[in-house]
């Protein structure tokens, strides 16, 4: 296993025969860096608050603990990643929702498409859930360090979708590792095409997929809009994720050290929420003067209806029935709440077309 230790020089005191003096401290020794790896783009906004979370963290702990990033999926897939780190070649991942689903289940029910109806409506609930799915991951070997968010997943196309029998008609992109994800894709009329999170562009340069669920920032990170030309107006679900250090790697960290670096990771955590949102529409934006061209629903409510069909189907299926019924009694707390003062909980950080599955 790497050795990497995060102990404090004591203090050297050197004593005489005619008196003692004391020597000033040793400067900190600095440690091995947490070897971080994740798919988020080298360069994007998400990738700059990781890598501003790391300095801090070194520039906090004197150089005790500090991070090597390896961004844009050079460490290979969120599977991979995991991999690595339970044999000790990584210490530390940022992932997305198909990397904690794969460590447990319940992360899947932050992914129900078209389940919220605002950012806020989602941060609401995700604040609710985060106890249980904290313990989830402690109890399989990780320790939660912050969440992160990447925008709104919409859908980026070849062919416009005005419909949802346009997107019947295309071969949609799914990672590939889940055959019961597949299999509710299929169940629901679609063509799902499960590949590697690496093999996107690979896929859309050999007509193997024709639509990929992902966020403005990740298109035009990515380049994926060069491939896929058409967005559609409608949003599915906020892309979340989350950066996780290997608990064995973790509990090496000096106690005191660690309430920094959590401290600092709220602070990160923060500033993505804040500035995540907006961040879409700049996005958006600067793809749309490239040649992107985004297209309204012909029917929301038909896409709001095939939602619901498929979020009901979710449940007990790909998502727990604890964790899905959890998530539904703090959905109807917020809009309960919302109702009751509209200017504390009004959901302008939706995109449109979003209106919350209601199975």
């Amino acid at each position: 296993m790497p050795g990497w230790n995060l102990q404090r020089w004591t203090m050297i005191v050197l004593a005489g025969v005619l008196g003692q003096s004391q020597v000033a401290p040793a400067p900190a020794l600095a440690a091995a860096p947490l070897k971080l790896a994740t798919l988020v783009p080298e360069g994007s906004i998400w990738d700059r608050d990781l890598r501003a979370m790391g300095d801090q963290w070194q520039r906090e702990t004197g150089g005790r603990v500090s991070l090597r990033i390896y961004a844009g999926g050079v460490a290979g897939s969120e599977s991979d990643i995991l991999r690595k780190m339970r044999i000790g070649q990584l210490h530390a991942a940022t992932i997305t929702l198909v990397g904690l689903a794969d460590i447990d289940p319940d992360f899947e029910v932050l992914g129900i498409p078209m389940f919220y109806e605002s950012f806020a409506e989602f941060l609401y609930i995700l604040d609710g859930l985060e106890p249980e799915l904290k313990a989830r991951l402690e109890a399989k070997g990780y320790a939660f360090v912050a969440w992160g968010h990447g925008g709104w997943v919409r859908f980026f196309s070849r062919a416009p979708i005005l419909r949802i029998d346009d997107l019947r008609k295309q071969k949609i992109f799914v990672t590939a590792g889940s055959d019961e994800t597949v299999a509710l894709w299929k169940d629901n009329g679609f063509h799902p095409v499960p590949l590697a999170q690496t093999d996107i562009m690979t896929g859309f340069q050999t007509g193997m997929i024709d639509v990929l669920g992902t966020t403005p920032l990740a298109a035009l990170s990515l380049q994926w809009f060069r491939q896929a030309s058409h967005m559609s107006e409608v949003g599915l679900a906020p892309l979340t994720g989350a950066t996780i250090v290997n608990l064995r790697d973790w509990n090496k960290i000096d106690a005191a050290d660690r309430v920094i670096l959590l401290r600092d990771a709220d602070a990160y955590e923060k500033r993505q929420r804040e500035t995540i949102p907006e961040q879409d529409q700049v996005a958006i934006d600067e793809m749309s003067r490239r040649g992107l061209e985004v297209t309204s629903s012909a029917d929301p409510q038909e896409w709001n209806e095939t939602a619901s069909r498929m979020a009901d189907s979710m449940r007990g299926r790909t998502v727990p029935p604890e964790i899905y019924d959890a998530a539904e009694k703090l959905r109807a707390e917020f809009r309960a709440r919302k109702e009751a003062s509209p200017s504390a909980a009004a959901p302008a950080d939706a995109p449109a077309g979003t209106a919350g599955a209601t199975p």
